[in-house]
């Protein structure tokens, strides 16, 4: 069971039903999602790769136990990755498996013809829509969400979980569809052990984020920025920043710009923390565990694995500072590096007591060797965000129809004839 303590100004919901019968909080929960569905229409968006078809026992089981709830009105996949219309149709005939009475299922074709035709309109337009990747597909696809006009939340979850339940899915979406609490985003957390491997996973969050954040709000209140402060100070509340998991209000979603990279995660965040009110946000333990596959570290390379996802997101962070007309250079660069260090490896050293009273395998020299790459990947961060002047964000969706005021119509189209 997980302590009740409340940090920061988000509502943290925690995971009390270990104290109970598990399959009763189960029945419970979905009979209470079934009522609320019965006024509300509750979709799941799905980003998939085309290649996670093909993994076997984790989508198979994502699918076989999405299937025993009732109270989803649609279900739309995200596919990315299909190069080729066989590719397409083989998918679509497997997420089809998803239907039944009273559920919609569409798989919105990213890399189709279709849908790279309003990709093109778009940016013809000089309407930003980023590279491919999961954030681009979570965009176009939400886009099409709007445009059918049909759904009042919408939780989104990742294709890769290894320890998926419904469970997991019944608690997302809870808090926001939920008519009685007021929260209109929830942010979902959980422990990442690998039961095997007895060792603690999550590196990114637990080595990167979780220090760099508390150094840049610890610099900011320094420097008179209370502003920034707050935001950075807010970023930290959160348990699982990265976690793919989170549900929110269609009017809010409609609102918010998407992150085309690795930084879709905390600008989601960010994007949250401009729009609402603290009291309209919580976070939720989903589960005991999670386990999904693992970036390599890629330290040589920083267009692949975690050196991307770092660089990515502390790119992300750079910008949102100068944004808020705090000047960066060089030396504030240094002097960053040098901050997050210090607290990285105070980390470190949490991280290795906590371990060590838990009896799971902890290699302390290999963690403070991937902070040393971390710290030298914010180098590499600033090296990029120099020379941008523009954001990795894609418009949110109340923006784009001011400029394609029939943009709308096309995605149905072309969904519509997709999946036909």
């Amino acid at each position: 069971m997980g302590e009740f303590h409340q940090e920061g100004s988000i509502t943290t919901i925690h995971g009390f039903y270990d104290l109970f019968d598990l399959e009763e909080h189960l029945v419970r929960l979905e009979k209470k999602l079934e009522a609320f569905s019965k006024h509300m229409c509750i979709s799941l968006l799905l980003p998939s790769l085309y290649d996670e078809v093909h993994v076997p026992g984790v989508l198979d089981n994502i699918v076989e136990q999405i299937n025993q709830v009732n109270y989803l009105c649609s279900i739309v996949v995200a596919l990315g990755g299909a190069k080729e219309e066989k590719q397409f149709k083989e998918a679509k005939e497997y997420f089809y498996n998803l239907k039944k009475e009273g559920r919609d299922v569409k798989v919105v074709w990213v890399e189709g013809p279709r849908i790279q035709t309003i990709f093109k309109k778009l940016q013809e337009q000089r309407i930003p829509i980023g590279v491919p990747g999961k954030g681009q597909s979570v965009w176009i696809t939400l886009g099409y969400l709007f445009a059918s006009e049909v759904c009042d939340v919408i939780a989104l979850h990742d294709c890769d979980i290894v320890t998926y339940d419904r469970l997991l899915l019944g608690r997302l979406i809870e808090p926001t569809a939920n008519p009685n609490n007021d929260f209109e985003f929830c942010k979902g957390y959980y422990a990442r052990i690998s039961p095997t491997e007895r060792e603690m996973k999550g590196r990114t969050t637990r080595l990167f984020v979780a220090p760099f954040v508390e150094a840049l709000a610890s610099i900011m209140y320094n420097r008179g920025y209370s502003e920034l402060g707050q935001f950075f100070s807010y970023h930290r509340t959160f348990r699982y920043p990265l976690a793919g998991e989170f549900s929110f209000l269609t009017r809010l979603a409609r609102a918010i710009n998407i992150a085309y990279d690795w930084g879709l995660e905390v600008s989601t965040l960010s994007e949250v923390y401009t729009r609402l009110t603290p009291k309209k946000i919580a976070q939720i333990d989903l589960c005991k565990n999670y386990e999904h596959k693992h970036q390599v570290l890629s330290e040589q390379d920083a267009k692949k694995g975690l050196h991307r996802m770092v660089v990515d997101i502390a790119k992300f962070y750079l910008n949102c500072i100068r944004s808020h007309g705090m000047p960066i250079d060089d030396a504030f660069i240094d002097m960053l590096q040098h901050t997050y260090y210090s607290k990285a490896l105070s980390f470190v050293k949490s991280y290795s007591d906590d371990a060590e009273s838990n009896d799971l395998v902890y290699d302390r020299h290999q963690e403070e060797l991937t902070v040393r790459y971390f710290r030298d990947f914010i180098a590499t961060a600033w090296a990029q965000a120099r020379g941008e002047k523009e954001g990795t964000q894609i418009p949110s969706w109340n923006r784009v129809i001011y400029s394609a005021p029939d943009i709308y119509d096309n995605l149905l189209e072309a969904v519509e004839k997709d999946n036909e």
